[in-house]
């Protein structure tokens, strides 16, 4: 296995020369090498070749989504080696991936962990050391991981596209054959402390927050205000009233938290509203209802994974027959909604079927993280049964979570994010955000829901918008397609500047499989949304993207549809 490997390696650095001689600025490097009398020996075509494939869009696409030099910073060495930055692995690469103390890569894989340390000329594989020269590299500041190394250990073949300038790699495993039978991030130092929500309705906030430190562990060990997103959102709910994950994916998503714990404490009954963002969140996954396997992929890659249960608890201290105590064991196989949410952290396919009071229908259990203290269960964990109504089936967790530094402004209209939704009674649509140009600067991504799986897209951009005419001279910035619904960020491959005052307009179109409204959109649905503002939004959208309609006019909402803006650098 491993020797053919190497021969797809050396087949694909082959293809990489023989597409460089031909394709680069309408002459071969032969051509070039002659008119200037050289006579270039392989030492001297090396950084000759590497130099032409990094200035030119070099792609690499993984599990159908592309990844470039352009916009997620990988690049061929003087080895000519694809480099792939560490904070591309678990997206990309169905795999865990995690820094400790900043320079010591763990990849998990199945039951494989490999320990990748920053300065060393090799690697650990289960323990084995493997000799390997620069298993890390570090350039502007971040690491990254030969996809060489990456291909041999996590099992990808790899095809080179001499016409497209794009490297594959796949695997021929599902999902599931990447799994360990048990994983608890507790084991990992990625699960966060504990905390008690007290006599309030706060565990959606707990739960979501519990899960985003999760995702950001063991990099950045941030505990984050949970007061601060229950009383600083913009729905018209209190403390005592409880909430949903849609109201975390709003809050986070207009960056108007988190903020750090310290900084706004929990039950004291105050806030600081002028607190700004710590970390900036740009996309949020829905994971599809019980979907066992997809539910644990995503803990194994990103971290805890909020979800809900009912229960007759209130609190650690009451009875419920539907939980051992003695075995930490929980499962409810009635028809009641859920009415708390918690956060799964880990699963123990082993987790054996009587130690449930009732209902398990077999053994395995997701290992879920309360906030009632570390008096409940054991030390504020217990275990669910696959066999629960509930668990399983509203499920978020977060795929990526940036310094605030990212960009320095975002256009948005819909502080209550994705209230509704609208359409055509049919798979895909246009939706288009009109805003204005707070100073001379470059509009990088966009931000948006997809309401379903598999949704594909286009994102196009109209820098001088005068009217809805002016659509028909949009320009496309991005395409790709989402596997989960969510909240997604869409970084242009190249960033449009746009003029101080300027009015410009983000255009979507959106195609999800077997819908009949795939925009999300935000309007006063209720009493937690009665007070969404529809003056702060200019929004159109269209079946063809031809005709358009103003949704304010026409159906009294707000199209759920983001611009980042990053300052123009000064001279």
């Amino acid at each position: 296995m491993h020797r053919l490997k190497r021969y797809v390696w050396c087949a694909f650095l082959l293809l990489v020369l023989t597409f460089v001689k031909f394709q680069y600025t309408g002459q071969s490097f032969t051509q070039t090498a002659r008119a200037q009398g050289a006579d270039l020996h392989g030492k001297d075509w090396e950084p000759i070749i590497v130099a032409d494939v990094n200035q030119t869009k070099l792609l690499l696409r993984v599990g159908g989504h592309d990844y470039s030099n352009l916009t997620d910073g990988i690049y061929m060495d003087a080895d000519r080696k694809l480099m792939i930055p560490v904070d591309l692995l678990r997206e990309a690469f169905d795999c865990g991936a995690h820094l400790y103390e900043e320079h010591l890569l763990v990849v998990e894989h199945k039951e494989d962990v490999l320990k990748l340390e920053y300065g060393k000329d090799y690697y650990i594989r289960n323990e084995e050391k493997v000799k390997y020269s620069q298993p890390l590299v570090k350039k502007h500041g971040k690491l990254y991981v030969p996809l060489e190394l990456l291909a041999e250990e996590l099992s990808y073949s790899c095809q080179w596209d001499v016409e497209q300038n794009m490297l594959t790699a796949y695997h021929g495993e599902d999902d599931a054959a990447h799994l360990p039978q048990r994983y608890d991030l507790r084991e990992k130092g990625r699960a966060p402390k504990i905390r008690d929500q007290g006599p309030y309705g706060t565990c959606w906030a707990f739960a979501s927050l519990t899960a985003l430190e999760s995702a950001l562990l063991p990099e950045t060990g941030l505990e984050l205000s949970v007061d601060h997103m229950n009383q600083n959102n913009s729905f018209t709910s209190s403390i005592e009233d409880g909430g949903q994950y849609v109201m975390a994916m709003a809050y986070l998503a207009a960056w108007q938290g988190p903020v750090l714990e310290e900084d706004d404490p929990y039950g004291d009954g105050q806030t600081d509203a002028s607190l700004t963002a710590v970390r900036h969140v740009q996309e949020m996954e829905i994971i599809e209802a019980k979907n066992m396997d997809a539910i644990k992929k995503a803990v194994f890659q990103y971290g805890g994974v909020e979800s809900c249960i009912y229960t007759t608890m209130q609190d650690m201290d009451e009875e419920s027959p539907y939980y051992n105590r003695e075995a930490y064991a929980y499962c409810y196989p009635g028809t009641e909604k859920p009415n708390h949410d918690v956060v799964i952290i880990g699963w123990d396919d082993t987790f054996p079927q009587e130690y449930f009071q009732e209902g398990a229908l077999g053994d395995g259990a997701f290992i879920c993280q309360n906030s009632w203290g570390t008096d409940f269960g054991e030390q504020g964990v217990f275990y669910v049964s696959y066999s629960d109504t509930n668990i399983g089936m509203h499920n978020l967790v977060f795929t990526k979570a940036e310094d605030s530094s990212n960009y320095n402004r975002l256009y948005q209209s819909d502080l209550c994010g994705w209230v509704g939704q609208m359409g055509y009674q049919r798979e895909s649509m246009y939706g288009a955000n009109v805003f204005t140009a707070q100073e001379e600067e470059d509009i990088a991504a966009a931000g948006f829901y997809t309401t379903g799986k598999n949704t594909d897209y286009k994102v196009y951009l109209v820098p001088d918008f005068t009217d809805t005419g002016s659509l028909d001279d949009r320009m496309l910035v991005s395409e790709g397609r989402f596997e989960n619904a969510g909240y997604h960020t869409v970084r242009f491959d190249q960033c449009i500047r746009v003029a101080a005052g300027s009015r410009f307009a983000v255009v979507i179109w959106l195609s999800t499989p077997g819908a009949l409204r795939p925009m999300a959109i935000e309007y006063a649905a209720d009493e937690l949304t009665q007070e969404v503002d529809l003056k702060d939004g200019e929004g159109y959208v269209s079946a063809q993207g031809r005709q358009w309609a103003d949704v304010e006019s026409t159906s009294g909402c707000n199209l759920c549809i983001k611009a980042y803006a990053r300052s123009v650098p000064q001279p």
